[in-house]
């Protein structure tokens, strides 16, 4: 973990205030002092600010149902934040792992543990994402051998991973893929000549979106290391 999160994960600081007090040489690393706050530091360090040993607060792992019309960030852009709906301390710590677009709505799992996020996200670990979605036509009759092989997105030079299409109705579909490129199941599904009208995920690897929309809950020890 960088020198800068550390500080604030085991304060109230800021990080602008954590830098501050790192630059004006306050925070020693293994009694050196260390005034670059990119420094990489782990929980046996001895770490301190002023004297006083540093120590970092719990990682939080939180799934939370998306609302449509919000956006994964932590501040509100052109659409609200969804952390409007997250009453938690020290927000500006957290990140989501695998955005979804503001018209989509469901599953998404916000934490401040960057390691976990990234065993979520990375193509390399094929974590599983299932998504509801509803199209504007009739599915095609070869669909699911189609993203069985992989799909040609435009700009793109190397198909899609593998994906599993399951078929419930002519219009509507559950997809499962595992990775999570640029709007890539709108992308899938318009190389085949078809448009989603509405997104919804409701899984990622073995945890099931369980909560009412707007409304979040932190992760059990089970889920978190499922996931990990």
């Amino acid at each position: 973990m960088r020198l800068d999160k550390f500080v604030c994960k085991s304060t109230a600081l800021s990080k602008s205030e954590a830098v501050e007090l790192i630059k004006a040489g306050q925070v020693t690393v293994n009694g050196a002092i260390e005034v670059n706050e990119t420094t990489q530091v782990h929980e046996n360090n001895d770490l301190r600010l002023n004297g006083d040993i540093l120590k970092a607060r719990d990682f939080r792992y939180i799934i939370m149902h998306k609302p449509a019309g919000t956006i994964c960030s932590n501040i509100d852009e052109a659409y609200p934040s969804l952390f409007n709906h997250l009453s938690v301390e020290n927000p500006s710590e957290l990140h989501i792992a695998g955005r979804l677009d503001a018209d989509t709505t469901g599953m998404v799992l916000i934490t401040d543990d960057g390691r976990w996020s990234f065993n979520i996200t990375s193509p390399n670990k094929e974590c599983s994402k299932v998504y509801r979605v509803k199209l504007s036509k009739d599915i095609a009759l070869d669909a699911t051998e189609k993203f069985k092989v992989g799909i040609k997105l435009q700009g793109e030079q190397n198909l899609t991973r593998p994906a599993a299409l399951e078929v419930l109705t002519a219009r509507e579909v559950l997809l499962t893929i595992t990775e999570g490129k640029f709007h890539q199941v709108k992308r899938m599904f318009s190389a085949i000549g078809n448009k989603v009208i509405s997104l919804h995920r409701e899984s990622i690897g073995n945890v099931k979106l369980d909560v009412e929309e707007g409304q979040w809950r932190y992760l059990t020890p089970k889920e978190i290391k499922t996931l990990s």
